[in-house]
């Protein structure tokens, strides 16, 4: 906390978390942004097959509010080894998945009627095995604003996701020799998502690996 603290009196922009199949992302955020004012909270990722998109339009509202309009919310599909060894879910058609996820997340925090959506990943109210038919579309009773939404992304196809339907792009493994790949495949969604949509106005939010000694070697060799 510290660490944080000092991040923030430097005038640092925001301080991420992640999960995997230890601490959650949200849990910490909280912590934290009860004992900071102004630094942004950022969660890089919330994974998907672990929440509902209604759960995680929740929880971000909520993580929003609290925090007075600071947070941030990363999404990412994280990948087979995790989501069907950890989380007990398919991992197939990524893509179609994430499109689906961030369009009943945003249409949650518009409030403009009643959540339905009907899609291959999620049906909502739902209808299928084992349903009761007493499910109906309901409206979050919380008023929030539409948090910006970053993807994690390394593929090219990922990429171009991120750049057409995401806020921002949560760069993993970034690395600055492969600047044409990434821009190309930017260029790509922007292009898709139309309506001047360029790196102006999307988020780029490279991960860069920091090791901290004095043997030049040694760190490198960490790495």
């Amino acid at each position: 906390m510290d660490l944080v603290r000092e991040a923030e009196r430097l005038g640092f922009h925001s301080v991420w978390t992640a999960e995997a199949y230890g601490s959650d992302a949200v849990t910490p955020l909280a912590w934290i942004g009860g004992q900071t004012s102004k630094i942004h909270l950022g969660a890089a990722i919330m994974q998907m097959s672990a929440r509902t998109p209604a759960m995680t339009a929740s929880t971000a509202t909520s993580l929003d509010q609290l925090s007075g309009g600071r947070f941030l919310l990363g999404l990412g599909v994280s990948g087979p080894q995790v989501v069907e060894g950890w989380h007990g879910q398919p991992f197939g058609k990524p893509l179609t998945r994430t499109r689906e996820y961030i369009e009943i997340v945003r249409a949650i925090w518009a409030r403009e009627r009643p959540l339905e959506h009907q899609g291959e990943h999620y049906q909502i109210p739902y209808r299928g095995p084992g349903a009761t038919g007493l499910g109906k579309p309901l409206r979050s009773i919380l008023h929030g604003r539409q948090i910006p939404i970053y993807i994690a992304a390394t593929r090219s196809k990922s990429v171009a996701q991120a750049a057409e339907i995401a806020d921002g792009w949560l760069a993993v493994w970034y690395s600055p020799y492969r600047t044409g790949f990434y821009r190309d495949a930017l260029e790509s969604g922007f292009r898709r998502a139309g309506g001047g949509k360029s790196l102006a106005t999307f988020d780029v939010a490279p991960a860069v690996t920091v090791i901290q000694g004095d043997d030049v070697q040694a760190c490198l060799d960490f790495v």
